[in-house]
């Protein structure tokens, strides 16, 4: 779909803005649900929005800003639904917020509109050309954003309840801190690596990148540790929460990391060297 990115930026505000007021509408109209029920089928049902807007601009990348942007959309609901009167709240409102905009903003710095779309919604178009859709809502919508939504489930009782913090309490606001301020200097240093037309076709090998392959994967996946660790501050009866958590680390090992492992080293020379020398996932030096 050719259209400029300012107007793909547009359409994309007025499709989740409409997401929102649907997930907002469906938990007005179901009180006799369980909250964390309620949560779950507002989801669906602004996930269900958005994958139609998908399809009707034949490009499943209209999902791609959901998963920065639900977190935050979540911790406002909360706010408003138990106040921000406590500190463990007000943290875990300002820590969505940072994530949103530290996430949010990087994909739409780099996206090119909607004349693009991610290039392993474009693989499965290949190889599932009469089911296309079904995968999409299922493997490319529904998945991630029950992926999310197990990972949001500790800022429930975070905001809800009113406790004190302790050392764990306090250790997951600096680790959620420390994931993100990761997450976005991993950024950074492959935007500036990219911008430079000398390393076309060559493997960046500086920054937290020296160690690591995915250091940006990596600062994903311990927000939610740390979101976690909070929860845990409250009650350690909360283990479970970590469900999501555990989920989106199993996904970046398993899932999403060997997927760019792969493409890498179909389209990189010397990548297998660099796989040999470097670790997946940890920006630490790894012993050879």
């Amino acid at each position: 779909m050719q259209v400029s990115k300012t107007a793909s930026v547009l359409v994309q505000l007025v499709a989740y803005a409409i997401a929102i007021t649907v997930a907002v509408a469906v938990w007005q109209l179901t009180p006799q649900l369980d909250d964390l029920w309620r949560l779950a089928v507002a989801d669906f049902a602004a996930t269900a929005f958005i994958f139609l807007c998908s399809v009707m601009l034949n490009n499943s990348s209209m999902y791609d800003p959901y998963w920065s942007v639900k977190p935050a959309v979540i911790a406002s609901g909360y706010a408003m639904l138990f106040g921000l009167n406590e500190l463990p709240a007000i943290l875990l409102f300002m820590l969505m917020m940072l994530y949103n905009l530290r996430l949010t903003s990087n994909f739409f710095r780099d996206w090119p509109g909607l004349k693009h779309e991610d290039w392993r919604y474009k693989n499965f178009r290949e190889q599932f050309p009469k089911a296309y859709w079904l995968v999409s809502f299922a493997g490319i919508h529904l998945f991630p954003t029950i992926m999310v939504y197990l990972a949001c489930l500790p800022l429930y009782f975070g905001m809800k309840a009113s406790f004190e913090m302790n050392w764990l309490g306090w250790l997951g606001i600096l680790v959620t801190v420390a994931a993100i301020v990761i997450a976005y200097v991993a950024d950074e240093q492959m935007r500036s690596f990219r911008k430079n037309p000398l390393n076309k076709g060559k493997n960046m090998n500086d920054g937290l990148w020296k160690h690591s392959r995915h250091p940006n994967y990596f600062g994903e996946m311990m927000t939610w540790w740390g979101i976690y660790f909070v929860a845990l501050n409250l009650s350690l009866d909360l283990w479970w929460t970590g469900i999501g958590a555990l989920a989106i680390t199993l996904m970046f090992m398993f899932v999403s990391i060997p997927l760019m492992d792969k493409r890498s080293l179909q389209n990189r020379a010397g990548y297998e060297e660099l796989m040999n020398r470097t670790r997946a996932f940890l920006p630490f030096p790894k012993k050879v």
